[in-house]
């Protein structure tokens, strides 16, 4: 991005933890997600030490260390000079203008680990015997976010209970993202989102008045773009068995979302998914979503799969399926298939959830109190939008069409019936919302001015 948007309340907490005595924060997630961006951000006005790890033998990430550390303090000779050990290396940081606020990143801090296993010993000893008590905040900062919670977060790890507060970065929501294209359509926002995600790195593609479908044929569709193995990146960094974790995104991106249809089509017994499933949402790249009326969600039985990354999904819609005609050359079926299915397929989908965190961000003006929100469903229909207030114990029932034409008063009328069919909340008064990419015929304006439960939402 050319500025650095969004992330208030991520730099609240890192001036939060500056104000300390002594702080020692976690940065981690997925790659490209802005990480490096928020630090360099937060640290540009603060005495602070910098250093990004690479993936070489430790003695060279020392010694890069020992590189960065001279242009910090301002000794040159640190450059040639030569230590066997980290801890006289880290006591060189806190000699200099002893006393004084300073600060210590460590990015991609995974790979000093790689290269050597005890180096999260090697640090806890550092923090607790030179650091901690020496007005100094250390920031870790990693992107595998395997590594970083099993050898930084979990109570096996030797820095377990040292750290003072973690931040696990997520992509910009759609708002943060609207705010920075600020002058495109909202439809071209809710497409572009729908793409990239609201992953930092992802929308610098499209940070132009480029035509999206020109961008995502470049970027995503040829051979020699940027994101076309982006996703096959991510994964064989964060997990073993790939093929497996390809399998069953694939299997979701085709519209199977019962966990009992995801087994079959990949031929395994539901069970021996609980692993896979368990990891695929501890990297948000997969959640499990149950009925918002369900008054035990923990314990429904209705749950359903869905893929939680909006550009994973995209590429497993529309590049994987189609990797035999893009490895020849064909992309012009392939942009044809895309431009044909985008919305129906995938935009569409991305927009209802855009509208349900516009309604919550909007609730407080309506004169809602809104407890629990999402969708619903049973044997017989599908909500939208399902929203619990129980403060003034009312149930706002929602509608999201992205349609090329106005929304007509028969869907407002369908969704009533729908809406009978919600067990558990009959002492409950019901709202109306209705959401619309291209507006409302004239007959539903009227209705919103004639009803007092009905709220139109262009």
């Amino acid at each position: 991005m050319k500025k650095f948007i969004g992330r208030e309340p991520e730099l609240k907490k890192l001036e939060k933890e500056y104000g300390r005595d002594s702080s020692f924060l976690v940065v981690y997630g997925r790659r490209r997600v802005g990480k490096t961006t928020l630090i360099k951000e937060f640290i540009k006005d603060k005495e602070a030490l910098y250093f990004l790890a690479s993936t070489e033998m430790e003695v060279l990430n020392r010694n890069r260390f020992l590189q960065s550390l001279a242009a910090f303090t301002g000794k040159e000779h640190l450059k040639n000079s030569n230590y066997d050990n980290w801890y006289d290396v880290f006591k060189l940081f806190l000699d200099h203008k002893p006393g004084e606020k300073k600060i210590l990143v460590i990015d991609e801090f995974q790979y000093l680990v790689n290269s050597n296993e005890a180096f999260t010993s090697i640090f806890q000893n550092v923090w607790d015997e030179m650091l901690k008590n020496s007005n100094i905040m250390v920031i870790l900062c990693g992107s595998y976010i395997s590594m970083m919670t099993s050898q930084v977060l979990a109570y096996s790890s030797p820095l377990y209970g040292r750290r003072t507060a973690q931040i696990k970065l997520n992509p910009l929501g759609f708002r943060e993202v609207s705010d920075y294209f600020g002058d495109r359509s909202f439809k071209s926002m809710v497409d572009l989102y729908s793409v990239t995600g609201g992953v930092p790195k992802y929308l610098e593609f499209f940070d132009n008045e480029d035509d999206m479908f020109e961008v995502i044929e470049e970027e995503i569709l040829d051979q020699k773009g940027f994101l076309y193995e982006e996703p096959v990146f991510l994964l064989e960094k964060e997990v073993k068995e790939t093929m497996t974790y390809f399998s069953i995104i694939h299997t979701i991106a085709k519209g199977n979302h019962k966990l009992s249809k995801i087994a079959s089509s990949l031929e395994m017994a539901s069970t021996s998914l609980s692993p896979y499933l368990k990891i695929l949402i501890e990297l948000n790249l997969w959640e499990k979503r149950v009925p918002v009326t369900e008054k035990k969600p923990d314990k429904s039985r209705k749950g359903l799969y869905f893929i939680a990354d909006n550009f994973i999904e995209f590429w497993f819609k529309f590049v994987y399926p189609y990797k035999s005609e893009l490895e020849i050359g064909n992309k012009s079926y392939v942009v044809d298939r895309l431009k044909n299915n985008f919305v129906d397929n995938h935009a569409s989908f991305v927009y209802e959830d855009i509208c349900r965190d516009l309604l919550v961000r909007k609730a407080k003006d309506l004169g809602f109190v809104i407890n629990r929100i999402g969708s619903y469903w049973d044997a017989h229909n599908e909500i939208d939008i399902v929203a619990v207030d129980k403060e003034n114990k009312i149930l706002l029932i929602g509608e999201c069409k992205y349609m090329k034409k106005s929304m007509s008063d028969s869907i407002f009328f369908n969704l009533i019936k729908k809406a009978e069919g919600i067990k558990g909340y009959e002492d409950y008064v019901k709202a109306y919302v209705l959401f619309s990419m291209n507006g409302f015929d004239d007959r539903l304006v009227e209705l919103e001015k004639e009803r007092n439960d009905l709220i139109l939402f262009e």
